[in-house]
């Protein structure tokens, strides 16, 4: 049997004596595309802390990439749990004074000696590797431009490509597309579906008419909790109604609305 690339079981995080994450159990496959939803405080970005390492669970068994994150890991574990993880934020990160290219060759820090960072000297096949990146998303003609010169669609493409240098085997992107364009949006939901190449993507998507690009699972959190996980066409009116109703009204289960799953905005060949 695979094992998974998250397992999730029992698991409760507490933010000043406040439960904001309580998951009985969730897992994903290597390889798999999830994407998560859900109102603001819904629990989506403890989630994302909780498999980057960056908080401990309070109690249950919180396992990413085969390493217990339950029992604490040590600073060298992180260190190697966070080479494996690669993320693409909503907002970036990017160095505004360094090129394009050098901020994409910052995805190859786990393999270079730190000096070479600092000196923005990488050796020949991680600048090869870069270049590939950029190519790949369609920036490798703006490799020389300041990232600070970038337009908001470029800045993402810019982050894909360095999580391609990176080469983690985990994706977590965080509101990839909330501050552009649908156009833009949609070429980004793209490059990020095409590029996972076998790695494990989970995208937090506020946009429902893009979860047929990003993902083929779509999990609901409310309040903390898991409200469904469904298959992409499985998800439809119905549920995202009732995941973002107010907390003080009823459920809609009896509501007559359409049950019609959601579509893909894109052609049918999207990865």
């Amino acid at each position: 049997m695979t094992t998974p690339c998250i397992d999730l079981r029992n698991v409760r995080c507490d933010i000043g004596g406040r439960t904001v994450l309580d998951i009985a159990q969730l897992r994903v496959a290597p390889g798999e595309r999830v994407a998560v939803i859900g109102h603001n405080g819904a629990g989506k970005s403890t989630l994302f802390r909780l498999l980057t390492g960056f908080m401990a669970p309070t109690q249950g068994s919180a396992q990413v990439l085969g390493r217990d994150l339950g029992r604490g890991l040590g600073a060298r574990e992180l260190r190697l749990l966070r080479q494996e993880v690669g993320q693409v934020m909503q907002g970036l990160h990017l160095v505004g004074r360094l090129s394009v290219r050098d901020n994409v060759q910052i995805g190859a820090l786990a393999r270079v000696p730190g000096w070479r960072s600092w000196a923005r000297v990488f050796p020949a096949g991680e600048v090869a590797r870069a270049e590939a990146a950029l190519q790949q998303v369609g920036l490798l003609a703006r490799a020389g431009a300041r990232a600070d010169q970038l337009s908001g669609g470029e800045r993402q493409k810019a982050g894909v490509a360095r999580m391609l240098v990176q080469g983690p085997r985990l994706i977590l992107a965080d509101e990839p597309t909330a501050a552009l364009d649908p156009a833009a949006a949609a070429e980004v939901c793209q490059l990020l579906a095409a590029s996972a190449a076998g790695a494990t993507l989970i995208t937090v998507v506020h946009n429902p008419a893009l979860l047929p690009v990003l993902a083929r699972r779509v999990i609901g959190l409310r309040q903390g909790r898991i409200a469904f996980d469904l298959p992409v066409d499985e998800v439809g009116d119905r549920q995202l109604l009732d995941l973002y109703r107010p907390a003080d009204q009823e459920p809609v289960a009896h509501w007559h609305i359409s049950t019609a799953p959601l579509r893909a905005p894109i052609s049918e060949s999207t990865p």
